[in-house]
């Protein structure tokens, strides 16, 4: 655990080192992304005429403010994943796995504290973003502060879970790591397209959706912040008490502990090997 925070402490101030000497570069990335995003949407909502007359308003408000999030969510699931995939793979070709290895936290700890930081300095330039980005197209969302933290909290569980599995493939197979962009894509898509319909299908399409790492949490953070946890004009239900959420805890245990034992098994097997850092 001391060896768990310390990383973490590294990680925070090396994150804050280069934020605060490269703070042009941050800024000019938020204003990029905003702008960015707001193409995006405009091109699933508008045809060339339509763009031309304004951009500024929206038929379906609510509709944008789900796709906005959509996007989001996918883009954290997509940054997650990749921290195990072409964050191992970059290591390996500079050399920094084997120094990783050196280190007696061991590369679980390193990677889960590195993921941690990571991911809160995501989550807090993503809430920036959807809130400029919502305001824009005048959507609103539902802050409701408790099931947001409790849902933000499984998602980056259940995402780091998967991580750590495609993670220790990329350990023992290099190359798998260009193959694995195909995987995060579909998740990303997944994010954005994510709705409760798709659970209505016949029960192997209804499992394999919640066999997925971001599907539930997509459904229940849309819920949340789109919806506000209202199931019928006037009628409300707390998310959890809502059947995706239930899903979402098991894919968080199931995935948590199919990452880690995989990703030590092939750590063990390519230090076995001796293939550790050669990509």
């Amino acid at each position: 655990m001391l060896g768990f925070l310390l990383i973490m402490k590294a990680e925070i101030i090396r994150g804050w080192i280069i934020t605060r000497r490269y703070w042009f570069r941050t800024l000019t990335g938020l204003i990029i992304g905003y702008g960015m995003l707001m193409i995006l949407i405009a091109g699933f909502f508008y045809s060339q005429p339509a763009i031309e007359r304004g951009i500024n308003q929206l038929d379906d408000p609510t509709r944008a403010t789900n796709y906005i999030l959509g996007f989001i969510i996918g883009l954290f699931a997509f940054g997650v994943i990749g921290m195990f995939t072409q964050g191992i793979q970059g290591m390996a070709q500079t050399g920094v796995l084997e120094q990783l290895c050196m280190s007696p936290y061991g590369l679980v700890t390193n990677f889960l504290a590195r993921a941690v930081v990571a991911s809160v300095t995501t989550i807090l330039y993503s809430a920036l973003m959807v809130y400029f980005v919502v305001i824009s197209v005048g959507g609103k969302l539902f802050f409701d502060p408790i099931p947001v933290i409790v849902l933000l909290t499984l998602s980056f569980i259940n995402l780091l879970g998967f991580g750590f599995m495609v993670g220790g493939l990329v350990l023992v197979f290099k190359q798998v790591g260009q193959l694995t962009i195909i995987v995060r894509m579909a998740l990303f898509a997944l994010a954005i397209f994510a709705r409760e319909e798709f659970l209505q299908q016949s029960w192997f399409v209804s499992i394999f959706m919640h066999a997925l790492p971001i599907t539930d949490a997509s459904i229940c953070l849309k819920y949340v912040l789109v919806k506000g946890q209202q199931v019928a004009p006037g009628e409300f239900m707390s998310v959890f008490f809502h059947p995706c959420f239930y899903w979402l805890c098991a894919s968080c245990v199931i995935w948590t502990f199919i990452g880690i034992s995989l990703f030590k098994i092939m750590e063990n097997y390519s230090r076995y090997k001796g293939t550790l850092g050669i990509y």
